[in-house]
């Protein structure tokens, strides 16, 4: 594994043998593409460019590339493995060949392990789709090493001053440190939409409606909670809600004790299918293990307040499920006794409704979220793990499991920094991705990718019902109906914004829509494609939006991108 300084010193080799890099000013660096954000989409675009012949930046706010792909979400989502290629499918042939590596294994033999999670990986295929977090950083790392990509670690964008435009066109970002980066074209990898937002580009954030754009699964869905979408296993399971009877008082009975923590104020959730600012909830996707000898048992935190799991105990209490349903989690396995845990059931790692402010906040304010996050769902965990009101049969399942030694930076416990943002800003451009395109009711001309995985919201509020109890709301799971095309005219802002940038995170998407796109292959074969239209857009000295699509559909496909699948009728 190459270490960050090593990285650092590619990169001032890089200012020194480039042309571009020599003219540059002291304090202020060009490049053909600058790229905010070392997400997998990030990663994916910068790639493209590097293999275009186009010089390239890679800006990293963290300290750490691959953002959630290396930051806990080893259980890739997809919903058809057959719509990933180009970049993306080569990054899951790399994380075969690492672990065709006898060495990759240390905690268990190779056959041993046994994927049975939502994406599997069969015996016959090139490709790896489960994986550590450690792995995916390996890999990544040498695919960048591979590439002339200048990277650049722990500089945040500063978002009030910090985008210098002139007649709709970027000419340069500025860091909070004073650095200086100028560019042709920019694309903004983040998960947040930051660049996007401080370029002055229109974005939403929270539900929309249902009649803004024809949905049915759009805005609130307080009256969902026994709906009969194909992929709401149970009440209980699946559609992450609580038994019935739980109370949300202090003292039980008693609304003069005032609401529990994280109860949404003054009781009703909305109306449904209307909109609100609102957004899904974020949590952790935790790298967990069972090996004693890399464990670290989960330990109570200093603060520890035990009021914030008196839902959790009332749960438990309110119910006599089997031991299955009872689990808290989706412990997906991954290779070497580890897993990718994930939100299960009412009350989980999800936190529900304390992210509201995170897409706009100052990074102090964001930090601060994020530690809260932690905060809960290290009690969480300690809590199921050990406290008495929690079943027997449960904390000792849980108590086997701890998070690992060897995944993450050190000091860090085994807990990772990257919170999982499921969704933040949406741009809102000439095209917006709607649930009629993941239903396939309205087919783009224009592809740059394709989304296969089902319309997927988790909660986005708690609250009191009609009846006096504690209630979810928010979630969907609804399967699309074949894998879909998603357009080129989403991935770039209105022309009048900006001419120069492209977005494949943050896409023009409504929120139910971006349920279904909001997949880390999904992440990557945007970004190969933006990167691609980058490169593109300066050979051509034309605005994003105006380039030729179809020398970009020739492009894409000779890099092996699917655009198009052919559905099979029944």
């Amino acid at each position: 594994m190459i270490s960050k300084e090593k990285i650092t010193f590619l990169v001032v080799c890089l200012a020194f043998i480039s042309p571009t890099l020599s003219k540059a000013s002291e304090g202020e660096r060009s490049y053909d593409v600058v790229i905010y954000g070392g997400t997998s989409a990030g990663i994916a675009s910068a790639i493209q460019v590097s293999r275009m012949g186009k010089s390239v930046i890679l800006i990293e706010p963290t300290e750490r590339i691959g953002g959630l792909t290396t930051g806990g979400l080893g259980q890739t989502d997809i919903g058809n493995k057959q719509v990933i290629g180009g970049i993306a499918r080569e990054f899951y042939r790399n994380i075969r060949q690492y672990y065709d590596r006898p060495d990759s294994w240390k905690w268990q033999k190779k056959e041993e392990y046994m994927d049975f999670g939502q994406t599997r990986t069969e015996k016959d295929e090139e490709v790896m789709w489960t994986f550590e977090p450690s792995a995916a950083l390996s890999v990544y790392q040498k695919m960048l090493n591979d590439e002339k990509i200048g990277i650049v670690y722990g500089q945040r964008l500063n978002r009030k001053t910090g985008v210098k435009k002139q007649n709709d066109r970027i000419l340069l970002i500025e860091m909070e440190d004073g650095s200086r980066y100028t560019g042709k074209m920019f694309i903004d990898a983040t998960y947040e939409g930051d660049l996007m937002a401080a370029a002055g580009v229109s974005y939403s954030i929270g539900r929309e409606s249902n009649e803004v754009y024809g949905e049915t699964l759009n805005g609130v869905q307080a009256n969902r909670l026994n709906n009969t979408l194909s992929w709401t296993i149970s009440k209980n399971g699946y559609n992450h809600n609580f038994s019935d009877g739980v109370d949300p008082y202090i003292a039980k009975g008693d609304p003069t004790s005032g609401l529990l923590p994280y109860i949404t104020e003054g009781g009703r959730p909305g109306i449904d299918g209307h909109s609100d600012p609102k957004i899904q909830a974020y949590c952790f996707r935790m790298t967990l293990t069972d090996h004693p000898e890399n464990k670290i048992p989960f330990q109570k935190p200093s603060n520890y307040n035990e009021l914030n799991y008196e839902l959790l105990f009332r749960n438990y209490e309110a119910e006599n499920g089997s031991e299955q349903d009872q689990l808290p989690w989706i412990n997906s396995p991954m290779p070497n006794r580890k897993t990718d845990t994930n939100n299960r059931r009412g009350f989980s790692t999800d936190f529900i409704g304390q992210n509201y402010t995170y897409p706009e906040a100052d990074y102090e304010e964001r930090e601060k979220i994020i530690q809260a996050h932690r905060d809960y769902q290290q009690g969480l965990m300690w809590t199921l793990a050990s406290h008495p009101r929690i079943p027997q049969n449960i904390r000792n399942e849980v108590s086997r499991w701890g998070t690992c030694k060897d995944e993450y930076e050190k000091g860090s416990n085994g807990w990772q920094q990257q919170l999982y943002i499921r969704e933040a800003r949406r741009m809102k451009s000439d095209y917006v991705m709607t649930q009629k395109n993941c239903e396939r009711i309205e087919i783009v001309d224009d592809p740059v990718g394709m989304g296969a995985y089902g319309m997927d919201s988790h909660h986005v509020q708690r609250y009191v019902d009609a009846n006096g109890f504690v209630q979810n709301e928010g979630n969907v799971e609804a399967p699309v109906s074949a894998p879909y095309p998603i357009s080129y005219r989403s991935i770039v802002p209105k022309k009048g914004e900006c001419r120069n940038l492209l977005v494949p995170i943050c896409v023009s998407s409504t929120h139910i829509a971006f349920g279904s796109i909001r997949m880390e292959p999904v992440f990557m074969v945007l970004g190969q494609s933006a990167a691609t239209a980058a490169c593109q857009a300066i050979d051509s000295e034309k605005a994003v939006q105006d380039i030729d699509y179809f020398l970009l559909r020739k492009k894409l496909l000779e890099d092996k991108q699917v655009l198009e699948l052919i559905i099979q009728e029944e």
